[in-house]
């Protein structure tokens, strides 16, 4: 088996590190995670072996892999681009419970919790997570950095767009789009479209914060005026953790 590291020593980390060892593909050797106060720690039997910025060092130590356990969505795609442009191989982690259907397909280091049901023709893009027992259900498109929570169900023809969160326990029905970046709330019920970076709550399910306007959506993809360094804590590799 080849050795890996899990990128986030949260409690995300801790289901990845089970879901590694009951699928016993790879060998997880040890956590990186950027709160020093976890430096040199152990994790459910695994070192804290660092941060983040040591993915070369574990390199040179022999490993060759990594799973990305980072609950935020944005920092989990750039941290991905990171582990790959370092040769590390980006590792994928489904519990050996999951269901996927023949003819479903899965992108690149995803992670699919036990109990999770992906079924016929569906397509979840590179770092999803698909969280426990949640329910994926004919032709549906999952993309990229979507995070589907516990317990989570949608119907067919569902699509949730790159950078979404669903909420623990949310159902949305059949030929739905949840907008880019959007949230879902917990509970909710969904019923028609979400905009892209709105906020929808409750049964059925309303928009509590609306999406930005056309000039607030331009500023927003502005580059800043000042570059961000390296450890400026505007920087999501200087906060990323689980």
């Amino acid at each position: 088996m080849m050795d890996i590291v899990i990128l986030g020593a949260g409690g995300h980390g801790r289901v990845v590190l089970d879901i590694i060892q009951q699928a016993r593909t790879h060998r997880a050797i040890g956590f990186l995670d950027n709160n020093p106060a976890l430096h040199g720690r152990r994790v459910d039997g695994l070192p804290v072996l660092g941060g983040i910025d040591q993915l070369d060092e574990v390199r040179q130590r022999g490993v060759r892999g990594a799973v990305i356990a980072i609950g935020d969505n944005g920092v989990r795609r750039a941290l991905g681009d990171r582990v790959e442009a370092g040769e590390l191989e980006l590792v994928s982690a489904i519990h050996p419970s999951a269901q996927l259907a023949s003819n479903a397909s899965a992108g690149k280091g995803v992670v699919i919790a036990a109990g999770a049901l992906v079924c016929a023709h569906c397509q979840i893009g590179d770092y999803a997570i698909l969280n426990t027992g949640c329910i994926v259900d004919h032709e549906s498109m999952i993309g990229t950095s979507v995070h589907i929570c516990p317990g989570v169900r949608l119907a067919g023809h569902v699509v949730v767009e790159s950078g979404a969160f669903v909420g623990i326990g949310a159902t949305v029905v059949q030929n739905v789009r949840i907008g880019f970046e959007a949230i879902v709330g917990a509970g909710a019920v969904v019923t028609q479209d979400v905009d892209p970076m709105t906020t929808v709550v409750g049964v059925p399910a309303r928009a509590i914060k609306d999406a930005p306007t056309a000039a607030e959506f331009a500023s927003m993809l502005a580059p800043t005026q000042r570059p961000i360094g390296l450890g400026d804590p505007r920087d999501p590799m200087h906060v990323a953790q689980a």
